[in-house]
Order: C-alpha cells, then sequence, then structure tokens
C-alpha cells in the first residue's frame, strides 16, 4: 500500500499558536510566569511600544532569573529575554523546522505583513509532522555512523528543493531526491 506524501503546504500560520501572549520589558517575571501559567504557554513575546524584542521562556526564567535568588517581582523581562527569531505566517512549517535548527531555538515569533501575529513551537511542529522525526532519526544515525548508508532510499524532504520525495538518498550530507541528483558525480 503506498503512502500518501505529506502536504509540503503545510503552513506556518495552520500550526502557530495565535493570539501571542506578549508583555513589557518592564514585566517582571513573576507578572510573566503568571500570564505562561494563566495563558498554558511555555514563553511570553517581549515588546516595547509595539515592537518585538525578544522572548522569554520558562527555562529563561529557571537558568536566570531563580538561579539568582531575588524575588521574581524585582527582575525585569528586559534582563533575562533573549533574541527571537521570527518567520512569516505564509512560510512552511519545513522552513520553520530549519530556522529551529539554525537558530538552536525552540520557540519562532510568526508574524502577518511585517506584524506579531502568533507563536510556532519545535513541538508544535512536531506534533503535526511525526514523519520529520522519523527521517531526522534516520539522518542522525547515519551522520553518526550508526547506520550504515545503503543505496536505498527514503522518504521525506529534500534538503535543496524542499520538495517531499520517496526517492531520497544521502549525497555529501544532505537527502537530495532525483532531481537534485541529476548532475551530482555519486
Amino acid at each position: 500500500m503506498e503512502r500518501e506524501p505529506i502536504s509540503t503546504r503545510l503552513l506556518v500560520k495552520n500550526v502557530m499558536n495565535s493570539p501571542p501572549i506578549t508583555a513589557s520589558s518592564d514585566a517582571s517575571i513573576q507578572e510573566l510566569a503568571k500570564l505562561m501559567r494563566d495563558n498554558h504557554v511555555g514563553s511570553v513575546i517581549i515588546t516595547d511600544k509595539g515592537n518585538v524584542v525578544g522572548i522569554v521562556s520558562e527555562k529563561d526564567i529557571v537558568t536566570k532569573a531563580v538561579t539568582k535568588d531575588e524575588l521574581p517581582s524585582k527582575i525585569k523581562a528586559g534582563e533575562i529575554m533573549e533574541k527571537v527569531v521570527g518567520i512569516e505566517s505564509e512560510e512552511s512549517i519545513t522552513k520553520a523546522a530549519r530556522l529551529f535548527r539554525k537558530y538552536n531555538t525552540k520557540r519562532l515569533a510568526v508574524f502577518y505583513k511585517g506584524t506579531l501575529a502568533g507563536v510556532i513551537s519545535a513541538s508544535d511542529v512536531i506534533a503535526v509532522m511525526p514523519e520529520l522525526v522519523d527521517v531526522i532519526s534516520e539522518k542522525a544515525g547515519i551522520i553518526r555512523g550508526d547506520i550504515i548508508r545503503r543505496e536505498v532510499f527514503i522518504s521525506g524532504y529534500c534538503d535543496d528543493c524542499e520538495e517531499w520525495s520517496d526517492y531520497l538518498q544521502y549525497v555529501d550530507g544532505k537527502y537530495l531526491c532525483e532531481e537534485c541528483r541529476e548532475g551530482i558525480v555519486m
């Protein structure tokens, strides 16, 4: 039985959490923790005069605020916030996954026509694309040498053209579809 390929048209806007939970850089860590609890989210986007300036996650509160042994009401979001990476809502989930890896982050601010529209997390992407986890796991195994490469094909997204293929092959550190492998001497 042939598997139906995952749609390459799954967009960030279809998976993002909206509306985004925001706070000013003057907000205390205590206020941010209450916002996260009350809204069941793991991060708050930090804004200044309507502009996105950073993000604070649960991890930031634990590793940067709690470890200071100061009152959470005295530490401001601006003191512990991280840079935030953004993505347009019309981009593909595949691009979001690549940004997570490239910037070593777990959350992206989502924009629609330059305006903050939501947040997407790595776990949101994994929840809708479990097949992506299988491809990534196999790729990591090959890179580590746990899996011996054979002249076999796997299914997944091509690392060059980002299109789905049931005929990916591992070539020079990338999984490539038939079209992207053309002209490459193996």
